[in-house]
């Protein structure tokens, strides 16, 4: 029997006060008096909260960010950059210099280690993506759009740094020089295709110029020339395209590469002051305040943090400082980053993302050089963090990317994923973004619905609208969040002593439809041995409508959980890898399983199982409590 509960009674803001509703307290066999629960726990003031626990809750990060203006300049330097910046060849910047011959001036580093199995698919005639291998000589290098993690892999040439790490460089360098060919017989010029969006572009340019040795290092001449050749063709058109990219990200890798050419190629100081400058202004909008990425996807986080890496180790080829933002920028994305790991060191699934493996996340932080926390509170990035004992708790308390920013959009608001230890015991499916390997993608669009998260939705229906190319629509504009701690008060020898984190958050998703505001309060108990849930509709005007609706809870389960239910329906056992054993109880509906699938860091589908809590409701609104507590 459950000692206590946490009393979710508190101050929030006005908008919300009024349609406050008490979380009911669950017990594993029977339910404890609200009363009785709510006396033995109080809420402390925010102040003595912050001052009797050190670890309290952490406010929203108002960053400042560097100064991301325009790198200053001598006069000199002000005037090259501004005439390469209105299209003067530097034939015409520098008229009595003779033209240099196109070449490298320096050979770079590799710093991100590839995927080696991919790298050895590709000798063996094979792109290797999200596990699923696809024959390089059936590949479509130009014409219909290939499933876009294809598309990124195939026209940025980030199979490089798998090849690079597939064997010794003398075996790889004809397999490199072999695709190039293929590819750049197939895109001959510029054209109207997915090749040439700004993102593949930049991409591409910037694997050229970092994994040079493998394209340029072979006996044919020729083939040297003309990679040489389409380096110095491409850098020149993104000189001319790079503002049209097709999201802020995308314009970052342009960016990028260019830099990455002035510097590496002959005669590149005007394209580098010109690129420098540009680049410097898009970091300055790449994030929000807390330093995650406007598309709210952990995967382009990443991408933003590798990109940089790159461009900082093309600095480091000729021996010249990095921009002093790019630093500033990798310690912005880091902390973000690491709010979304688990206990076992992997990603969470969000916006599209698959449980990304721990050796590759660590690898990357490590590579950064930055040393940080997890950010616990990101309000302008959408997730919260609580970490109590070995549990790891994720709360997307945020609005979904707005269009121009969604690269996987997920109607996501409100889910949450709970991991205890190198368990994972509730997640999200995942995996949008890996669609077109393994996972079919026709699942695409499904994986990106509310009902492929673990949370609440009405009549099946999406907080947000899916649409296709992974763009959101209409739906969730309003998020409201309250995190606070609550303070355990002795009350007798039965009292466990113990405080947790209560994170409350309301979202307008389903205001337009029904006129109901979804609520989900989490309170996590110190010890992480018991996460108590509450999700509320309340009705968004003074009346409530009339009639019912289907309202359906979804807990989808990690893998390699065993299960029992309980006698009268309302209850789940949870047997962990671990050996531990979980109860799941449902505070008024029956508990049912249903199938489900989980997305992990290698872009498998990995069959698993759901805890499924249906209902008719009025429309006037509901309450659902639900706990889950580990069994002594």
């Amino acid at each position: 029997m459950l000692d206590g509960g946490f009393s979710t009674l508190g101050s929030r803001p006005a908008a919300t006060a009024a349609s406050a509703r008490p979380a009911l307290p669950l017990d594993p066999t029977k339910e404890e008096p609200l009363a009785k629960s709510q006396d033995r726990y109080r809420q402390t003031e925010e102040g003595s909260a912050l001052l009797a626990n050190s670890a309290a809750v952490e406010p929203g990060r108002a960053l400042a960010l560097a100064d991301f203006a325009p790198p200053s300049l001598g006069a000199g330097d002000r005037l090259i950059r501004f005439a390469y910046s209105l299209g003067l060849p530097v034939s015409a910047i520098h008229p009595f210099r003779k033209r240099a011959k196109t070449q490298l001036t320096a050979t770079v580093t590799n710093p991100l280690p590839g995927d080696a199995a991919a790298g050895k698919a590709l000798r063996a005639g094979h792109f290797l993506v999200h596990g699923f291998k696809s024959p390089i000589a059936d590949t479509a290098f130009s014409g219909p759009r290939l499933p876009p993690a294809f598309e990124r892999m195939v026209h940025g040439f980030r199979w490089l740094r798998d090849l690079e790490s597939g064997g010794q460089r003398s075996q790889c360098t004809q397999v490199a020089e072999r695709i190039t060919s293929t590819w750049l017989d197939a895109n001959p010029k510029p054209n109207p295709t997915p090749a040439w969006d700004i993102g593949n572009v930049g991409h591409r340019l910037l694997n050229w110029l970092v994994h040079a040795p493998l394209v340029l290092s072979g006996q044919d001449r020729s083939v040297r020339n003309r990679v040489l050749h389409a380096v110095d063709e491409t850098a020149r058109w993104l000189d001319r395209h790079v503002g049209k990219a097709e999201d802020q990200l995308a314009e970052i890798a342009g960016w990028s590469a260019l830099v990455a050419a002035g510097l590496i190629l002959a005669d590149g100081k005007a394209r580098r002051l010109f690129g420098e400058a540009g680049l410097v202004r898009a970091l300055g909008e790449l994030v929000s305040d807390d330093g995650g990425v406007l598309s709210r996807s952990p995967l382009c986080q990443i991408e933003a943090i590798e990109l940089l890496v790159s461009l900082r180790a093309c600095y480091e080829s000729v021996r010249a400082e990095p921009l002093p933002q790019i630093g500033t920028m990798l310690n912005l994305l880091v902390p973000p980053l690491l709010a979304l790991l688990h206990g076992d060191g992997g990603l969470g699934n969000w916006q599209g993302a698959g449980a990304v493996d721990a050796d590759r996340i660590e690898t990357l932080i490590k590579i950064t050089g930055v040393r940080a926390r997890p950010l616990r509170d990101a309000r302008q990035w959408g997730y919260q963090r609580a970490t109590a004992g070995k549990a790891v708790l994720q709360f997307d308390a945020g609005p979904p990317p707005v269009a121009r920013h969604a690269r996987d959009g997920c109607a996501s608001t409100l889910a949450f994923e709970f991991s205890h230890g190198h368990d994972r015991i509730f997640v999200n499916c995942g995996g949008a973004a890996f669609a077109g390997g393994l996972i079919p993608l026709r699942l695409e669009q499904g994986l990106r619905g509310t009902g492929a998260h673990s949370t609440l939705t009405i009549d099946e229906f999406n907080s947000t609208a899916v649409l296709i190319n992974g763009r959101l629509g209409s739906g969730v504009s309003e998020v409201e969040v309250d995190r606070r701690t609550l303070s355990a008060e002795s009350s007798g020898p039965n009292s466990s002593g113990s405080g947790a984190t209560r994170i409350e958050a309301s979202h307008n998703g389903y205001v337009g439809r029904y006129g109901l505001v979804h609520r989900r309060i989490l309170i996590l108990r110190d010890d992480g041995s018991e996460l108590r849930g509450e999700d509320l509709l309340v009705p968004a005007g003074r009346k409530g409508k009339r009639g019912t609706i289907g309202v359906v809870l979804r807990f989808h389960l990690g893998p390699h959980i065993e299960l029992a239910a309980s006698s009268d329906g309302k209850g789940m056992t949870l047997a962990l890898s671990d050996g531990s054993l979980w109860q799941f109880r449902s505070g008024r509906d029956a508990i049912t399983i249903e199938e489900s699938l989980w997305a992990d860091g290698q872009g498998r589908p990995i069959g698993t199982r759901q805890l499924v809590i249906s209902a008719k409701v009025p429309r006037s609104g509901e309450s659902f409590s639900w706990l889950l507590k580990k069994m002594r």
